[in-house]
């Protein structure tokens, strides 16, 4: 999906009119329907804007990734790594072994 697609997609799911975002953004609601048409490519600094008025990360609003991850998931992720090592792989081999858990549940069902 090319970015002007994803802006649109997102900023529909979050509700928000053009004009709305680009207040948020510091732009125009008619720059935004440039990007949406893809008219015209955001800076880095308006997309990276975007991305977090859109509860998004940047890599997901470019299209680097369709994995969308969400501020909370993007919080705990930061919590995560800064936690020191030996928690770390503790929480990994928990982690880990409930993710596998969960595999075979799924394989089984099937």
């Amino acid at each position: 999906m090319d970015l002007g697609k994803r802006i649109l997609e997102l900023r529909k799911e979050k509700m928000l009119s053009r004009e709305k975002l680009g207040k948020i953004i510091g732009t125009s609601g008619a720059i935004i329907g440039r990007y949406e048409r893809s008219e015209r490519t955001p800076s880095v600094e308006i997309a990276r804007k975007m991305a977090l008025a859109l509860d998004v990360s940047l890599d997901y609003l470019v299209g680097n990734t369709d994995l969308k991850l969400d501020s909370e998931i993007t919080k705990k992720i930061v919590d995560i790594q800064k936690l020191p090592e030996k928690e770390r792989s503790h929480l990994f081999f928990v982690l880990d072994n409930v993710l596998q858990n969960i595999r075979t549940k799924v394989a089984f069902a099937k």
